[in-house]
């Protein structure tokens, strides 16, 4: 998928993000909120700060914290076409367990839109420090894409340059080293050499024979895993991918992520949190990162809130109580 994103007009601009205070042990102040954006995107981006502002004014006291690749506007975004995906999520978890707030917080809420949402699944099952409560993925390709998408302007000489890679084959190694959303592409059909060329996707799929047991214990660790799908989504593709399910391209059959290996024998920890009731499958009307302000002003009130204790904590309490 190469086509840039673009957000939608939120709020008024902002001219930084708000300071907030950090999150503490007291249920009353939310944690911290960090988002990875999508393609073709940057976190100085208006949309960006404006989302960043939502969050705030939804949950005031949310400290947010928008990742970057790049401390450059320019640079963010190219880092969102090129770059070796693998090395980008290593150096996120630098960032994160770097950032005075973020790391000495109790945990943090995470917020993932497009190719975002299966970035910072990536850092959840390989890093996690500062650990994720609630993550959310909106418009995500968790399994991966089929089809890349054309650049929306001719004039884009970024999108345009890595079009250009694709020629060097999506499974050379100087592609898939290099192109970030060809280290995500899937395609059922050439399964053998994605499982041995992907430099990311069918590694925290846990798809190879060798599974990583921490990726399972990281990602069922979750409090909540919200999976949120475009309906009329034709840049994503397939749009089903944001649920993990498994579409085949002659016929358009559906195979959702209940009836797969991958959720069978819980390679990723996704059944641990579905038995649960931690596992959300969320859907949007509209085409890709097609969003309203409601809908993230509903998503903010659910998932990202001042922290109610769980069964496990008050469980702990109760305990502790006991003579």
């Amino acid at each position: 998928m190469l086509r840039s994103s673009h957000f939608f007009p939120l709020l008024s601009v902002i001219p930084a993000l708000a300071v907030a205070r950090p999150a503490t042990g007291d249920s009353d102040t939310p944690l911290p909120l960090v988002i990875w954006h999508g393609l073709g995107d940057s976190y100085q981006a208006d949309g960006m700060k404006e989302v960043a502002q939502l969050a705030e004014d939804v949950n005031p006291g949310t400290y947010v914290h928008i990742i970057h690749l790049d401390e450059s506007d320019g640079g963010d975004r190219q880092a969102t076409f090129f770059g070796n995906v693998t090395e980008q999520v290593a150096q996120v978890c630098d960032q994160l367990a770097s950032e005075p707030i973020l790391s000495t917080a109790p945990a943090i809420n995470a917020l993932g839109f497009s190719q975002g949402g299966q970035f910072l699944r990536a850092y959840v099952e390989r890093c996690n420090s500062p650990p994720v409560r609630n993550l959310v993925t909106m418009g995500s390709q968790h399994n991966g894409i089929f089809k890349f998408q054309s650049c929306a302007s001719s004039g884009d000489w970024v999108c345009r340059g890595a079009e250009a890679l694709l020629r060097f084959g999506t499974w050379s190694d100087f592609v898939q080293s290099r192109l970030v959303p060809a280290q995500y592409f899937r395609d059922p059909q050439e399964y053998d050499s994605y499982l041995k060329q992907s430099n990311l996707l069918a590694d925290i799929n846990n798809e190879r024979e060798e599974k990583n047991a921490l990726y399972k214990k990281n990602l069922a660790s979750l409090n909540r895993f919200g999976m949120f799908m475009f309906l009329d989504d034709t840049t994503a593709v397939p749009k089903e991918s944001a649920w993990f399910a498994e579409v085949n391209q002659t016929s358009g059959e559906v195979t959702s992520l209940r009836e797969r290996q991958l959720y069978t024998e819980d390679w990723l920890g996704l059944r641990t949190l579905d038995e649960q009731g931690k596992l959300d499958f969320e859907t949007i009307p509209g085409q890709h990162m097609q969003l309203t302000e409601k809908l993230l002003t509903d998503v903010f009130t659910e998932y990202f809130g001042p922290a109610v204790a769980s069964d496990d904590d008050l469980s702990r309490v109760l305990l502790k109580q006991t003579p």
